[in-house]
């Protein structure tokens, strides 16, 4: 495998949102994003030109060879440029149990460190996705207590987050 992450290309779209086998999933991965399931490639072209900006937000695609593998942003939450969020990771479900969640992770982090000069990334992930939660473990993130949870409705169900960040070793 060579894998390497890139720009998010409008063309990407069609691979990714091909891997949301069902709305449970879809939920898991974008929570109240998107509006309807199924995610078209349409829909996230158009959230990409409403909400990833290039400076504040980025898509990063993450390619083995020509074959799109995976998917994340990164994002600077409330203008603290010292901090990166990551959302929206996803890989391709035919390839799971590979470590590919484990190599797009890391590299964004590595990424938010090294390029956009980082000393933080957090991110989120729902309590009921104990696979994304062992995969950020295992990327070196931990688990941060927070004064109120973050949660959302999804699929008439309260679904709660868990917290994770990782801090640049200096």
């Amino acid at each position: 495998m060579s894998l390497t992450l890139r720009p998010y290309k409008p063309s990407d779209a069609a691979v990714i949102t091909s891997w949301l086998k069902s709305e449970y999933l879809m939920r898991q991965w974008c929570a109240d994003r998107y509006e309807r399931y199924p995610v078209t490639p349409e829909d996230m072209n158009a959230y990409h030109e409403r909400y990833i900006d290039g400076q504040l937000s980025r898509a990063l695609t993450m390619t083995d060879g020509d074959d799109v593998v995976g998917y994340i942003t990164l994002r600077t939450p409330a203008d603290d440029p010292t901090e990166q969020r990551l959302g929206f990771v996803i890989v391709d479900d035919s390839k799971r149990g590979r470590g590919l969640g484990k190599s797009l992770v890391s590299k964004a982090v590595k990424y938010a460190f090294e390029t956009l000069g980082a000393t933080k990334v957090s991110l989120g992930v729902f309590e009921n996705n104990p696979s994304a939660i062992h995969c950020y473990e295992v990327a070196g993130f931990h688990r941060v207590s927070l004064s109120e949870t973050e949660s959302y409705e999804c699929l008439g169900e309260t679904w709660n987050c868990i917290e994770m960040e990782q801090h640049k070793e200096l």
